[in-house]
């Protein structure tokens, strides 16, 4: 033989070898195992899976130790013992699905050894090498192996079933006996293809569920980003409105004063420049959020702008304030909703953060109540507080049938957002009569300047200023 050939075969053989090793050493990680792989139990029906296998087990023993008994010819103990061990497996299996499966060979190899040596007298014709309560104890056991353990494991286990009842049958033999060996691997077979199909069902619908969860936790951080993202835009805008304004009084203000001191202009020219370059930096950070739909108008300002930036106009119009409150009611009205406004107390100079967010507030309540609330009746009431302002949208009871929303339905984030970032609160939830109401307190003060203790009770009118007005319908 040649050195070539001598080489050849060494590489052949390692390779094979190797091949083993690896396939022995996965036969031991999936078999030679007494972990714990419980039955999981039923929603509807918990223990009655349970109930039946113990039931099943207790048939098998019964029916096990009468066959072995009286047509095996083998003594009561024997019988008993081996019977006592294929229903054992059954219950066994329900919770360490690998030991029941060995229990049930080994069961089984002892009962042929056992009957082997009577085939041709007392128990001439005798079913073996698998009895038929040994098969209906090892499909059991197998379908409840394939349910709980992974595809390779199971299909290993009907492999070693195979080979044990090969060299059960097809080796040794015997001289009188009714072979149960091709019935037993091909029911088997069967209860291992039908066991895997069942697992990977459950375990595909268990992914779709997580996948579900995941992707609705997923929708709802999204929907929050962006509607932080569109409170920033429009924050974006006030504070820089704010600092202009002050760099061009600053630059002003020594021509406003007649021989202005050299500290007064060096004073005022360092307030223009931190103020220039707070700008600039305010500009860096967040003008691209300013950008991000430049070319493209927001929708209407109505409610049936959902949740956009609804300014009804190009990107860089003013935000709207409470000033814009009687638009906005008429643009619902002219969508077919009747509103009730109803405003209580003094109007004070608000930061335009509040106004910004109680206008907000109620139009993404109208459209809530436009979308979801068909044929109700909406009534907006501003409670105006010295240290803040209430806001409180109520809607009746629908009297038809809501169409079906293509939202992300998270607008309730946005006004809470918008809520938390003044350090207020909102409430929103069913109303006793059966309709649907949003409450928020929005501060323009410290808590500690006497705001009121609820956000989900507005002042009576009485309450707060005389000189209320009512604009009901």
């Amino acid at each position: 033989m040649s050195r070539v050939g001598r080489v050849t075969e060494t590489g052949i053989q390692h390779m094979a070898r190797g091949w083993a090793l690896r396939w022995l050493r996965a036969l031991r990680d999936d078999l030679w195992t007494v972990r714990v792989d419980p039955l999981p139990p039923s929603v509807w029906m918990r223990w009655l899976p349970h109930g039946l296998l113990c039931l099943a087990a207790f048939g098998v023993t019964l029916g096990a130790v009468a066959q072995l008994g009286d047509q095996g010819s083998l003594r009561s103990s024997w019988a008993f013992l081996i019977g006592l061990a294929q229903g054992g497996a059954v219950v066994l299996a329900m919770w360490r699905p690998v030991a029941g499966w060995w229990l049930s060979m080994v069961a089984t190899v002892v009962g042929a050894l056992a009957v082997h040596g009577k085939l041709g007298g007392p128990a001439g014709g005798f079913t073996w090498p698998w009895t038929a309560a040994g098969i209906i104890a090892h499909l059991l056991v197998l379908l409840l192996l394939s349910l709980r353990v992974r595809t390779r494991a199971a299909v290993e286990a009907l492999a070693l079933t195979a080979l044990v009842t090969y060299v059960l049958q097809g080796l040794w033999g015997g001289p009188d006996y009714t072979p149960t060996g091709v019935i037993a691997v091909v029911l088997s077979g069967i209860v291992v293809l039908l066991g895997a199909a069942l697992r990977g069902r459950r375990e595909a619908k268990a992914q779709l569920v997580e996948q579900t969860s995941l992707t609705a936790e997923e929708r709802a951080r999204r929907t929050l980003l962006e509607e932080r993202s569109r409170i920033a835009r429009e924050l974006h805008d006030v504070v820089a409105h704010h600092m202009s304004v002050i760099s061009i009084q600053a630059q002003v203000a020594p021509h406003l004063v007649e021989n202005p001191s050299d500290e007064l202009k060096e004073n005022l020219e360092g307030i223009r420049e931190n103020a220039l370059e707070a700008l600039t930096e305010l500009r860096r950070v967040l003008g691209v959020l300013r950008s991000e739909h430049a070319d493209t108008a927001d929708p209407a300002d109505g409610p049936g702008g959902g949740t956009g930036t609804g300014t009804g106009a190009a990107p860089h119009t003013p935000q709207p304030t409470l000033d814009r409150l009687d638009a906005l009611v008429e643009n619902t009205r002219a969508a077919g909703l009747t509103v009730r406004v109803d405003v209580a107390g003094e109007r004070l100079p608000r930061p335009p953060g509040v106004e910004l967010s109680a206008y907000r507030i109620v139009q993404e309540a109208l459209s809530n109540v436009l979308r979801h609330a068909p044929g109700a009746t909406a009534t907006v009431r501003l409670v105006h507080h010295r240290h803040g302002v209430d806001v409180r949208v109520t809607n009746s009871p629908p009297t038809r049938p809501a169409p079906l929303s293509h939202g992300a339905g998270h607008g309730l984030l946005g006004m809470r957002e918008r809520a938390a970032m003044l350090g207020g609160t909102l409430r929103a939830g069913p109303a006793p009569d059966g309709g649907f109401e949003v409450a928020a307190y929005l501060p323009t003060s410290p808590p500690w300047a006497g705001a009121p203790a609820s956000s989900g009770s507005a002042s009576t009118p009485s309450d707060t200023a005389p000189d209320s007005k009512d604009g009901s319908v």
